[in-house]
């Protein structure tokens, strides 16, 4: 929460200036613009040891002004003394209940010491009334600390959805949202096992987990439990085929092949339409060399699903294959359509621009493809850990050649 706190006080510098009005002998006075000048300047510079003790000195004089106090809980509350912070708000806003700001302030610090319940109205007030982006933002992200401290987890997520859609590009809020986000999964996943332990819902909930452990064994358990349940159930069988290939690749398993192989038959058994488990068989069919076999459930996918990018992909892999780029390059396209960021894309209409005898169109290819590929490793380190592909992603068949 530390760029939230700086943040915070950056908008709030600047409240006490001396006032003729204050009573007392020319020496105090003259004693209090210095200590006034002083302060000012520390909170400028950030100074927070030297602005803390000029306005200690201040308040010391002059006990009755609300913005002394003002300053100090700001000065307290960058200094992450929220304890003092919460005396020094309290009592400005005593006298002069008119400072808004210190009121949110207030707000923040209380929730920063735990004491969620009584920050809750400041903040609330702050994320729903302010029409400062920053004041919105900042009591927002205090509200789903606060609402998870509470374990009112429900709205939370309410205060997390609010969030990312005013803000989102802001990758603190899409950190805490994803902390969040996953703690309220995994609530509602330990309540299901504790409702209905024994149901086919619990047995896929924990082999999805499972699952995206990477605890392959244990994931092929849970779902033959839901399939020993509900042997017809649509989904599971494309499920299992796709762990039964993930350990097949992991332990370089020709048995295991042909085991995910018959779970995505099984599937388009149950349901034809399912153009993953369609896609899927394509693939394995395309990787062996099975190419007539490949192209028709690649089209089968494509029936159902014709934005399908992967499967439009793999298609014209094996159109390329049998010297139709013709055929294969208007599938390339819509792929890079659907997803331009896809650098196997860029690089097979490179391929069929190349046959196609278009250099022009076959270097635009490369070009993009080159400038994907610089930052492919990045991009697809995120991509495995935060979030799976439900399909085998379409990889280059071979080392890129100019």
């Amino acid at each position: 929460m530390a760029n939230i706190l700086a943040r915070f006080s950056s908008l709030l510098v600047g409240f006490f200036v001396v006032s003729g009005a204050v009573a007392g002998q020319r020496p105090v006075k003259d004693h209090i613009s210095a200590l006034s000048e002083e302060g000012q300047q520390a909170l400028v510079h950030g100074d927070y040891q030297k602005a803390e003790a000029a306005y200690e000195g201040l308040r010391e004089l002059s006990p009755e002004v609300a913005e002394i106090h003002a300053n100090l809980g700001l000065i307290y509350f960058n200094e992450r003394k929220f304890d003092l912070a919460v005396l020094s708000l309290r009592r400005a806003l005593k006298l002069k209940p008119t400072l808004a700001k210190s009121e949110l302030l207030l707000a923040v610090s209380l929730s920063e010491l735990g004491k969620y319940k009584e920050a809750l109205p400041g903040l609330e007030k702050g994320f729903r009334h302010s029409s400062d982006s920053n004041i919105k933002r900042m009591c927002g992200l205090q509200l789903e600390r606060a609402y998870t401290g509470l374990q009112r987890d429900d709205t939370a997520v309410q205060v997390g959805l609010e969030l990312v859609r005013l803000f989102p590009d802001d990758p603190e809020i899409l950190y805490h949202n994803s902390r969040l986000f996953g703690n309220f999964a995994y609530l509602s996943v330990k309540r299901l096992a504790e409702v209905a332990p024994a149901s086919i819902w619990k047995h896929q909930a924990a082999a999805e987990a499972w699952e995206s452990q990477g605890s392959y064994d244990l994931a092929v358990s849970e779902y033959r439990q839901v399939l020993s349940s509900e042997p017809q159930r649509p989904g599971i069988h494309y499920r299992l085929g796709r762990v039964l290939l993930a350990q097949a690749k992991a332990s370089n398993s020709e048995d295991g092949l042909a085991a995910a192989r018959k779970e995505f038959a099984g599937e388009l058994q149950i349901d034809p339409s399912n153009a993953n488990a369609a896609y899927e068989l394509a693939e394995a069919h395309r990787n062996s060399g099975e190419m007539k076999e490949a192209e028709k459930f690649f089209r089968l996918a494509l029936e159902y699903y014709p934005e399908f990018a992967e499967a439009n992909l793999g298609l014209a892999a094996v159109l390329m294959g049998q010297s139709k780029p013709e055929a294969a390059r208007p599938l390339i396209e819509k792929a890079i359509t659907e997803n331009p960021e896809d650098e196997v894309a860029w690089y097979r209409l490179a391929q069929a621009e190349r046959a196609l005898g278009n250099s022009e169109g076959q270097q635009k290819a490369m070009r993009e493809f080159e400038r994907l590929r610089k930052k492919s490793s990045e991009l697809e380190a995120a991509k495995g850990l935060f979030s799976p592909s439900e399909v085998t992603r379409q990889r280059l068949d071979s080392e890129p050649v100019p």
